[in-house]
């Protein structure tokens, strides 16, 4: 019996061993891992976004105004599976809502638990489906982006898809600053996965985004989509482009597209609406060019604007054939008469005195090969390679800007350089960055220097001021005020349209540049439509800058020059 117990008592010993060395085991020398293993498994992480940063435009006071906000959003949505009397509910969603009755006939046979419905209720669509409790139909909510201007420069803004990514414009060049950082609060989960316990003590707070202020005038940009609006009832353009610079810091102070789109409903829209035809779609820009070409001859000292030559309103090269507008035959005129006349055989001639090799040098230097570095996405530009074959007929139609291609940008800062000394600054459309309550001024940034002489520029000033007081300018001309500019209607090529054919269609794109006050210049304007109903630009482009020179003029109070 002794031996009987004896041996039980050594199995108990054994087994009490055992256990006490697998306790010590699980919760001593394991004891942290199994810890660790348990606090995760009720344990959680949630994530926090950061607020998206907000974009404001300025008026010439400094007010800002928010033009893409963050907003809480109250959506409606169905779930088909729940919703017994069928034709009942379409019947109250369609008196509700004012939705086509087949979209929600669709939506209500779905075999699905969740349909959208609408996005963005009103107030009171908001309070008759709550007073209704219908069984499935339901409202969510959810925090996303909003533009409360609509339509307005939403070609500069872009927007943000449903993923929280900026596409386009401001939103999508800007999306890495203006989205914010995300952050991580501890939860402890208890039976069923609900949440009992937040431990503020293991919070990593998100940070929000940064804020942007825009370089474009809120005002400035009002009236230039105005302006451009009416073109389209007046004139019946297909599309059409406004840009106001300052050519003394590169600010842009309005960018207008026709036609736009509404960001708040980007889906809506066919792609090739977002793009933003200043920076993203290259154009033959016709006489607008040939003050670049005039330049060239006088910063080489080819040509003086007294320097003349006999008009026969046409000139022959191997290849083509090259006439006046209208076939007009001028005669004997000095080079300040070829702006004010806008005269083809004119700026050819001067391109002949300048050289091929030194034209194709002039047009590199001016920027007209490379981007302007603008701070919007997608910017594009051309080699323009046929220019560097030197063929003669090819460098004589570029001098009056027909198969030179560029953008408006580009346009817009080869401007500036001619008509600021030589020098122009990178175009840029944001000004100030607020984050964590400091505001850091984006400087303005020196992009070409030397590009002509001073000297150059300034006779390319009086010449410019002379084709608006003298020349086929004139409407642009505001008593008390010089004012600088240059006319252009240029042929559209066949394969601009889309069309697989050599030369040119009957399309005209018709544009002017101006600037203002002349001798010291704070606004250059181009004014740019596509194929406007008039012969040209004369009778299109240079009325409406006339209107819009006006306007900055009162609005900005600029007083007279004499």
């Amino acid at each position: 019996m002794r031996e009987r117990v004896n041996f039980i008592f050594l199995i108990i010993c054994l087994l009490a061993a055992t256990l006490i060395g697998r306790l010590f085991f699980l919760q001593i020398i394991k004891g942290e891992f199994y810890a660790a293993l348990a606090k995760g498994q009720r344990i959680h992480f949630q994530e926090i976004k950061g607020e998206r940063g907000k974009i404001f435009f300025e008026d010439k006071n400094g007010d800002i105004y928010p033009v893409a906000i963050n907003k809480n959003f109250t959506y409606l949505y169905v779930s088909p599976k729940a919703i017994k009397n069928k034709e009942e509910a379409i019947d109250f969603l369609e008196k509700i809502t004012n939705l086509d009755r087949s979209f929600l006939e669709n939506k209500l046979k779905a075999d699905s638990l969740f349909e959208m419905i609408k996005d963005d209720l009103t107030q009171a669509e908001i309070e008759e489906i709550k007073k209704k409790n219908f069984k499935g139909i339901y409202l969510g909510t959810r925090k996303g982006r909003f533009y409360p201007h609509g339509e307005f420069a939403s070609k500069v803004l872009g927007f943000v898809d449903v993923d929280g990514n900026g596409r386009y414009g401001i939103e999508g060049y800007y999306d890495k600053v203006l989205k914010g950082k995300k952050g991580f609060l501890e939860e402890e989960k208890g039976l069923g996965g609900k949440v009992i316990f937040f431990d503020l003590g293991h919070l990593i707070p998100a940070r929000p985004g940064a804020d942007l202020v825009s370089t474009i005038d809120y005002n400035l940009q009002f009236k230039a989509e105005k302006i451009l609006e009416e073109a389209k009832e007046t004139l019946d353009i297909k599309s059409g482009l406004v840009i106001i610079l300052n050519p003394q810091n590169g600010e842009i102070k309005a960018l207008a597209n026709l036609p736009n789109y509404n960001p708040n409903k980007y889906y809506q829209a066919p792609m090739d609406l977002f793009q933003n035809d200043a920076i993203q779609k290259v154009f033959e820009p016709g006489s607008v060019f040939k003050p670049f070409t005039m330049a060239m001859g006088l910063d080489l000292g080819k040509i003086t604007p007294e320097t003349t030559y006999i008009d026969e309103g046409i000139r022959k090269f191997k290849g083509g054939v090259i006439y006046n507008y209208g076939h007009r035959r001028y005669g004997k005129q000095t080079m300040t008469n070829v702006l004010e006349k806008s005269i083809n055989t004119g700026a050819v001639f001067v391109e002949e005195q300048v050289g091929a090799q030194n034209f194709i040098d002039y047009v590199q230097r001016f920027g007209f090969e490379a981007p302007t570095g603008i701070d919007l996405p997608g910017e594009v530009f051309s080699d323009n390679k046929n220019l560097k074959s030197s063929r003669e007929i090819n460098l004589a139609t570029a001098s009056f800007g027909q198969g030179i291609e560029l953008t408006p940008i580009q346009l817009m800062q080869a401007y500036s350089a001619l008509i600021n000394g030589g020098k122009a600054w990178k175009p840029h459309i944001i000004k100030k960055i607020i984050s964590d309550n400091r505001v850091k001024e984006v400087k303005p940034e020196l992009q070409m220097t030397g590009v002509i002489k001073k000297e150059t520029s300034e006779e390319v000033v009086k010449m410019l001021v002379s084709a608006v007081e003298n020349g086929y300018a004139r409407r642009a001309k505001i008593d008390g005020y010089y004012i600088g500019g240059k006319t252009g209607t240029a042929q559209v090529p066949w394969t601009s349209l889309g069309v697989k054919k050599s030369g040119y269609s009957n399309e005209t794109i018709q544009s002017f540049m101006g600037f203002f006050p002349a001798y010291d210049p704070k606004f250059l304007v181009l004014i740019k439509l596509d194929n406007p109903k008039t012969r040209t630009a004369e009778y299109s482009a240079v009325p409406l800058f006339r209107e819009l020179a006006e306007y900055i003029i009162d609005y900005y109070q600029i007083p007279p020059d004499y």
